[in-house]
């Protein structure tokens, strides 16, 4: 085993582009077995200056072109944008990611070529064997000036990317090997939340049910929760999940706090909007304590879930508006009044404000929702579609602000963690410009913020990151990021990685579909990664339709039209 002194170094000048010259006789790399390929022991360039997160080198274009042809798929990309390569340092190897690429104008020939690299970790060498051993994020000592480059093998790729033995699922490939696998640690993909980006059509649905089926595999008896918007999910999780819609949700209406409740009920703005406000919660806490429950309790809150019979609270607002002190007139009770009268009296609404949800079922409904117990069935996939279009975010708030308070008051229970997966979550959790100021966007940006302390995890999915409130991103420990192909989605994706990542960040708009960068805790260095296939049977129902082929056929289409305009008129499916 060489170690610095082997290079020849002398005094204290910087290495320059030149000083790869053709009569240079550099070390040869003896931490690769000797059967590996030529190329793996020779160098590619040398260092030319160092920082805190990456460094400068010069490359050998003709030792690069040499490497193209090697059959090892590593070998044949190093040096090149995207790669790995690595940077002998004592006894132990750095390896580092080739972030950009340009010619040396000084060189004779143009044979001479600088990149920056960001640093990505390093690893000790197995003096027997030559492997790479112990590999972990982040450097503690660093090359100096004119240390050689080398080329990664897929033999380093593939200790680097082994398992530390942490419970980990696959799902895919380290790109360019064909056999390195790919693999997600759960506690900390979890833990510390996760985001799911990619433009549409890049496969981001499947690559989601490829995650949720490995993990679900991995943990039976999980608790997953998954809000979706379009329907296409109930079809890949049929034989594991729990399938929940407008038809079979029975979501009691008295679960929604006094903010929720003031979202359905409440239709005026501005001033007219706090009276009606003030006049709803003294209305509703009245109906809350007309229940058993409320005497059983003592002293209860407008946000308190007590059950409440609907017909109370109209009751009650008649009942206020009849009284002369009302410091009011009675066009606000009125409003109230009229507003609770349509939705209960509304089809639409049958799933949430039926009259037969009055009982006291909320323990039956978490149960069904979180899977406590899970039954075979870890996950529930809760498709909003049918729900009508002015109360979908409220829908939405309520079933996050139930898992979050369900493990604020389960904190004495043994620990049950849940994750809550949103897909398209750029609609729940807008920014500043698109926001609406609805309850949905605080109970998911407080969840970002603080549901690891108390065992909830969060998913989010979305084509659109940039559309995110700010800072939510940036509480997701584990990125993974397919194709982007808006140029503010990539910057805002950049920014909310750390600087090691940068480099595989940028080749973002260039990804082949069902290929995603991988960042954070979930993985121990980021990985460009291609996603394994997903049997037919797990992939949810969003792919494109063949214009091409459905427009060539026909037949069928008057009844067609038949059944779907009673549908329609029906507002059911």
């Amino acid at each position: 085993m060489s170690d610095m002194s082997d290079a020849g170094f002398t005094g204290g000048r910087p290495a320059a582009p030149g000083d790869l010259s053709a009569g240079s006789a550099p070390p040869v790399a003896h931490s690769v077995s000797n059967n590996a390929s030529t190329n793996a022991r020779q160098p590619l360039g040398v260092v030319i200056d160092v920082a805190g997160s990456g460094s400068t080198i010069a490359l050998d274009l003709k030792r690069l072109e040499e490497c193209m042809g090697d059959a090892d798929p590593s070998i044949s990309i190093s040096g090149q944008v995207g790669s790995q390569i690595k940077i002998r340092v004592g006894n132990s190897w750095l390896l580092a990611s080739v972030r950009t690429q340009r010619q040396h104008a000084q060189s004779d020939g143009g044979n001479r070529i600088i990149a920056q690299v960001d640093f990505l970790g390093e690893g000790e060498e197995e003096r027997l064997t030559g492997k790479i051993y112990g590999f972990r994020r982040g450097v503690t000592r660093y090359p100096v000036p004119g240390s050689y480059i080398y080329p990664s093998t897929s033999a380093d790729l593939r200790q680097i990317y082994a398992s530390d033995g942490r419970a980990n699922i696959t799902v895919g490939t380290v790109f360019p090997t064909r056999d390195i696998r790919a693999g997600l640690y759960i506690d900390a993909l979890l833990g510390k939340h996760f985001a799911l980006l990619g433009s549409t059509g890049t496969g981001k649905s499947t690559a989601a049910s490829l995650i949720l089926h490995r993990i679900c595999e991995l943990s039976p008896e999980g608790h997953v929760v998954m809000i979706d918007p379009h329907g296409e999910y109930m079809q890949a999780f049929g034989s594991i999940g729990q399938l929940l819609d407008v038809s079979n949700l029975q979501m009691p209406y008295w679960l929604m706090n006094f903010e929720e409740h003031c979202e359905v009920f409440l239709t005026a703005s501005g001033v007219d909007r706090q009276v009606d406000a003030d006049i709803l919660a003294k209305c509703l806490l009245a109906a809350r304590q007309r229940n058993r429950l409320s005497e059983q309790i003592g002293k209860i809150t407008v946000d308190s879930p007590i059950p409440y019979l609907l017909s109370d609270l109209t009751n009650i607002l008649q009942n206020e508006m009849g009284k002369l002190e009302k410091g009011t007139n009675s066009v606000p009770y009125m409003r109230i009044k009229t507003k609770v009268e349509e939705i209960k009296g509304d089809p639409r609404y049958q799933f949430m404000f039926s009259g037969m949800l009055v009982g006291d079922t909320m323990a039956e409904f978490l149960a069904k929702v979180f899977r406590l117990p899970s039954n075979g069935k870890p996950i529930s996939i809760i498709d909003v579609s049918g729900v009508p279009s002015e109360i979908t975010s409220t829908v939405v708030a309520v079933l996050s602000r139930l898992v979050f308070d369900y493990a604020i008051w389960a904190r004495d229970e043994e620990t049950r963690p849940v994750l809550l997966v949103c897909e398209e979550a750029h609609r729940y959790v807008p920014n500043e410009k698109n926001s609406d100021g609805s309850s949905v966007g605080r109970i998911l940006s407080r969840i970002a913020k603080e549901g690891r302390k108390y065992g909830v995890s969060l998913g989010l999915i979305t084509q659109r990151p940039s559309d995110l409130a700010e800072g939510v991103l940036s509480q997701c420990g584990t990125i993974i990021a397919m194709r982007l192909n808006n140029e503010r989605d990539q910057a805002f994706v950049k920014a909310a990685m750390p600087e090691g990542a940068r480099g595989f960040l940028d080749s973002l708009p260039a990804l082949r579909n069902r290929e995603c960068i991988i960042c954070g805790e979930g993985v121990t260095i980021p990985v460009r990664a291609s996603f394994d296939n997903l049997d037919e049977a797990k992939r949810p129902a969003s792919a494109d339709p063949s214009f091409a082929d459905l427009w060539r056929e026909s037949g069928g289409e008057e009844d067609s039209v038949i059944r779907t305009v009673q549908r329609w008129r029906a507002q059911g499916r």
